[in-house]
């Protein structure tokens, strides 16, 4: 059941029928100014909502504030054959079931599939009280499934690229630390610092070392200042770490390459025992020389 009623008359004009209570085919075709009170047992949750998790306090704090108030803003549908599917205003869908209504009220828009998407996202991203892992999958949903650039997100959302591009390298984290920050167990701030290390395994023993110390974002910089520097970090191990070489150890393989290369060498050591081998070379020259005793070594 859905009844088409005409804002801007005052809260009377929201509540009043405004006809003998059929739908018809006519009345769905609404402007901005007409609003539906539509049936809730006639609306289906939109299959492209953003927001995975409700929380149930909040759901029942609004509940209430609908039982004393009513719906102060419509939800937003599209109508399917004889039933209609939500497009923004799932939270206020959810908590009028709880308060025990029946009808809601709602704008009836005309949208194809990567429409709602769209909408639901960025109104969702705008409006509702998204994590950072949830808005990061929204922005990703919006490149893929809306084919729009980082620049386009951006401008569609009201933010600047940059900020886009770090909400997107949280997707690229361990999904136990995606998981701390849509618990709060940690910021954005934190996980922002903690993608700047490569290794996932160094990662994720930071992470456990923010819950078990409760480290501040400045804390975890410095942090992670000291693995990028590659120096011993105090509190934070592995099973099977490597022991560090000895400096004569060093000494002795540095001039070992040095001497096989003709080059400068440099080699660097991880506090995991992980290290790497820089060769360095002058020309193009150098670069074949080096590739040429590479292969004499099977390398």
């Amino acid at each position: 059941m859905a009844k088409k009623m005409v804002l801007g008359r005052g809260l009377g004009a929201l509540i009043e029928d405004a006809n003998d209570g059929g739908f018809t085919q006519h009345e769905t075709r609404v402007t901005s100014e007409l609003v539906n009170e539509i049936d809730l047992s006639k609306i289906d949750v939109n299959p492209f909502q953003p927001r995975s998790h409700f929380d149930e306090e909040s759901l029942n704090e609004l509940a209430e504030s609908i039982r004393k108030l009513g719906i102060i803003q419509p939800i937003t549908v599209r109508q399917l054959n004889d039933r209609f599917q939500l497009i923004t205003g799932e939270r206020r869908f959810r908590a009028s079931k709880i308060a025990g209504l029946t009808t809601i009220p709602a704008y009836v828009r005309k949208a194809d599939d990567q429409g709602m998407l769209e909408m639901a996202l960025v109104e969702n991203i705008q409006r509702q009280d998204l994590d950072s892992i949830e808005i990061a999958i929204s922005y990703q949903r919006l490149i893929e499934e809306c084919n729009l650039t980082q620049e386009d997100l951006g401008g569609r959302v009201g933010k600047k690229r940059a900020t886009v591009t770090n909400y997107l390298r949280l997707l690229k984290l361990p999904v136990e630390i995606q998981a701390g920050i849509r618990d709060k167990l940690l910021t954005m701030g934190h996980a922002r610092a903690i993608i700047s290390i490569d290794d996932s395994v160094l990662q994720l023993e930071v992470y456990k070392r923010i819950i078990a110390e409760d480290l501040s974002v400045r804390q975890v910089e410095s942090l992670v200042k000291e693995i990028q520097e590659e120096k011993p970090i105090s509190g934070i191990t592995s099973a099977g770490k490597s022991e560090v070489l000895s400096s004569e150890s060093f000494n002795k393989l540095k001039s070992h390459l040095e001497h096989y290369f003709n080059t400068r060498i440099d080699i660097k050591q991880g506090p995991r025992g992980t290290g790497k081998i820089i060769i360095s070379f002058r020309s193009e020259k150098e670069v074949e020389e080096i590739a040429e005793k590479m292969e004499l070594l099977n390398l």
